[in-house]
This record gives structure tokens, sequence and C-alpha cells, in this order.
């Protein structure tokens, strides 16, 4: 073995004792937010800050860079896309990162994200975002510094943006954001005016909690989630999670008498899980294991909720199966009309019950809101009225409640600024690389008619999974699709499907 070889190897074996520390981190995350009992808060937060600060300390020691300047200029740097020139490419963009973050900081910023989120749950139950204005009030304060320790040149939304999305700008994201909304707008417009409307009292009548588990299971096992290696639970605001290889926990939350919470939600976070489970595990800790972006990512979710999971041909397939586990609300049902209940249109309160036309001005809002956050243009006490004003404009809507408002997400309080566009550039993505495979496997709807949805899922490990962050996600959908990413295909997608639904 050559000096090369001994470095990386080296470089290979702190990284991945960095990432099993990581996974701690995770795992506590998880447990604190599905079984921990209230009282453990205080500890917990303690729990979290200490490996936070382990964490940090391994992802900055010095030797990492020695190591990488060691390795720079080296054959196995050469290839940026090769297993080890993406592995030495990535991992000196996080070393930079991350060695401009005082060690103090980290910890004060995972202690509050805890504490938040429990603050946040509370609050969100009382109805009372008093309750929640200090901390959160606290954590835009730690965010700002964050990024202005790590440096910015137009908006500090930028280095926060790239924690979740690598190289894109804040710049660009609002030009995309713009651009799909000017093309949304006209097919939100035209659906309002269509005399045609879906009964959805359907989806309100008493679907049993444990029922739904089941049925949800079942459907997740059926587009290809591995239960040997996962595991469903549930929780306030449902998320996924991966402690390690074979380990994705999913969770969901149940709401007795509205079947499309529970549901969609296991859908979409079985999406996030396959991808997952997709990623090479003997990768595990490197930079050519891990998911590419978070809009990549949510792509995959996106995709199997909406283009799959709301398509006429999954229904067609399972419905009879839910009106077995729901007869007493779905014997008189027909197919047709279930699925025209669950792919209504109308502007909503709610983010993550929304339909797929009008989900992303719900992002958009929060986009537009949290960017003036981060840039003195809003201040946390304004933020309430802020919303209503944003919800009236857009959606022409406003909470009487700001459970169901302002303080509807989880997100803020653990931090996550930056995350919120990573859920429209998922649509986009979802869209694009959807029309790709139905391309080039043939029709898709007639394979989910029949219950055969692995395919869909090979075709995406072969070619988004397995390449871990080989690729940027622009590359990925350049290699994918042979174009940059754009709202056409999205924007294609919803006016063939709402347009046969309301006669358009």
């Amino acid at each position: 073995m050559n000096q090369h070889d001994e470095t990386y190897d080296l470089l290979a074996t702190h990284t991945r004792e960095a990432a099993i520390l990581s996974s701690i981190q995770e795992l506590l995350e998880w447990d604190e937010r599905t079984k921990m009992p209230p009282a453990g808060g205080q500890h917990r937060a303690d729990q979290a800050a200490h490996v936070a600060g382990l964490v940090h300390q391994k992802q900055t020691d010095p030797m990492i860079g020695e190591w990488l300047s060691a390795l720079a200029d080296s054959p196995l740097a050469a290839d940026p896309t090769s297993d080890t020139g993406a592995v030495i490419r990535h991992l000196q963009h996080d070393y930079n990162k991350k060695t401009k973050l005082p060690q103090t900081l980290v910890e004060q910023l995972t202690r509050t994200a805890v504490e938040g989120q429990q603050v946040w749950a509370a609050a969100r139950k009382a109805n009372n975002f008093a309750a929640f204005e200090p901390i959160l009030e606290k954590m835009v304060g730690l965010k700002k510094q964050e990024a202005a320790a790590l440096g910015f040149e137009a908006t500090p939304y930028d280095p926060l943006l790239d924690d979740y999305e690598p190289g894109e700008t804040t710049a660009n994201i609002t030009c995309v954001l713009a651009d799909l909304r000017d093309a949304l707008v006209p097919l939100v417009q035209a659906i309002a005016g269509s005399a045609k409307r879906p009964d959805v009292s359907i989806l309100t009548r008493h679907y049993p909690a444990s029922v739904q588990e089941t049925f949800g299971k079942q459907a997740a096992a059926a587009i290809g989630f591995d239960f040997s290696a996962g595991r469903l639970d549930a929780t306030d605001h449902p998320f996924c999670c991966m402690p390690g290889p074979n380990d994705v926990r999913l969770t969901t939350r149940y709401d007795e008498h509205w079947f499309s919470d529970c549901f969609f939600s296991v859908l979409h976070e079985a999406g996030h899980g396959i991808y997952d489970q997709g990623l090479p595990s003997d990768q595990f800790g490197l930079p050519t294991g891990e998911y590419v972006s978070l809009g990549i990512h949510e792509s995959q979710s996106r995709m199997w909720e909406n283009q799959v999971g709301r398509s006429r041909a999954f229904w067609e397939y399972f419905f009879p199966v839910a009106q077995k586990e729901f007869p007493q609300a779905l014997s008189d049902v027909t197919c047709s009309n279930f699925y025209g209940a669950i792919n209504d249109v109308e502007p909503s309160l709610i983010r993550v019950e929304a339909d797929e036309v009008t989900y992303n001005l719900h992002i958009l809002i929060r986009f537009e809101l949290e960017k003036a956050l981060l840039e003195d243009q809003l201040s946390v006490a304004d933020l309430p009225g802020a919303w209503n004003k944003k919800y009236h404009e857009f959606l022409g809507v406003v909470s009487p409640t700001a459970a169901d408002g302002v303080l509807q997400d989880v997100h803020w309080s653990a931090g996550l600024f930056g995350y919120f566009p990573t859920y429209t550039l998922g649509n986009l993505y979802a869209a694009q690389f959807f029309a790709q495979a139905n391309e080039d496997l043939g029709d898709l709807n007639a394979q989910f008619r029949r219950g055969e949805f692995l395919t869909l899922r090979e075709w995406l490990r072969e070619k988004i999974h397995r390449h871990g962050k080989r690729y940027s996600a622009a590359e990925l959908a350049e290699r994918i699709t042979g174009k940059p990413l754009s709202h056409e295909a999205l924007i294609g997608q919803l006016s063939a499907k709402y347009g046969e639904l309301y006669g358009l």
C-alpha cells in the first residue's frame, strides 16, 4: 500500500468514527420525538449537546486538514466522481465549513434545538405562540451567528441553505420558486372555477388508528420499504431517520377522522426510507454512502406519495384492499369517488395536508418568512401577523389558531432554517425523474394497477440511490433526464391529472 492509500484509509476510518457518533445523535433525536417521557427533556438536551460536541471535535480534528492536504493532488482525487475522489471532495467542503464553527456554538445550537422542539410541542398543543416566542428568538439569533461564522456575500440564508442543498443559492431558489408560482397560479384559479367538486367527507369517516397502522405498513412494504431493516412509530410531526445501516425509522401521526393525514405521511416517509435503505451500506459514514441533497431526498418521498400514491392506478390496485380494512367507512364508496377525494384541490391551512397543486405555495410562504427573519426584515414577535398576511395573500385563508398557523411545523424549533425550499425542489425533481422512469420502464400505471411497484424502486436505486454523493443534485438531474431542473414536468403532470379531474 502506498502513502496516498494509507492516508486515505486513515481519513476514511476517522470519518466513519465521526459518523458513528452522529448516528448516536440520530437515535437520541428519534427517541426524544417518539418514546421519551416529557420529564426527560432537560437531560436529553444535555446528552444531545455533549454528543454534538464530540462529533464536532471529531469532524474538525486538525489531522483531517493534513490528510486532505496530502490527498488534494494525489491520483485518488484526480477523478472527482470516483469513490475516492468524491469522498475527498465532499470531506474538504465539509471540513472547510465545520472548522469555521466554534464548538460552543455547535453545542448551543444542539441544546436549543432539543429544548425548542419540546417547547414547540407544548406550545402547539396549548395554541400559545407567546410560550414559544422566547426560544424561537434564541434560535434565530444562534442561526445568525452560525451564518456569520460560515461567511456569506449576498445573504445569511446562503450558508444555511448549503447545509441541505450543497451548491445551491438563495438567488436561484428565489427564481425557481417565482417561475413555479407563475405557472401554478393560473392552474389553481382554473380549478377553483370548476363546478366539479369531490366529496371529501369520505375521508372524515371513522378510520381506526390501529387499522391505519396496519394498512399503512402494508402499502409501505408493497412499494419496497423493508421492515426487517426498519420500523414505524407515532410522533407529533412525521419524519424519517436512519441511525445506521439496516436501521431506518419511519414515523407518522393518527387522526381517526382524517384518512389522508396518516396514510400519505406513511408513503412520504417510506419514500425517504427506501432511499436510505438503497444507499450502499458498505460506504456508511462516507459521502459515497450518503444522500445527495435534501431536494433529491425529498424527490423520493414526494414521488411515492404523489406520482404513485395519489395516482388512479395505485388505487385501482389498493382500493379493494382498503375496503376490506375499513369496511364501515368505505363499503359504499367507489374507487373513482375515493380517488377524487384524495386529490381534492382546496387552499388550506396545513402544509402537510395540502394537495399537490397548492403545496408549493405553502413552501414559498415559509421561505420568504425565514429569509426575512435571518435578514432582520422581520422580528419573531411579528411572525404570526406576517404568517397570516401571507396565507391570505397566497392562498386566501387565515388560520384562527396559532396551532394550525405559525406553530404547525417543527422545523424552526429545531433550527432547520434553509430546509423548507428543498420540499419544492423535491417536487420538481420528482416530476422530472418520474417522467424519465415512465419513458425508460414503459407504462408505469399499468404496472401499478397490477400491484407492481418494485420495478420503479429498482430504477431509482440504479439511477440515484447507489451513487451516494458522487454527483451533485444538478448533475444527477442532467445525467438521468438529459435536462436541467425545470418546473415544466411538474406543471405538465399536474395540468393533465387535474384537467381530467376538474374538467378543465
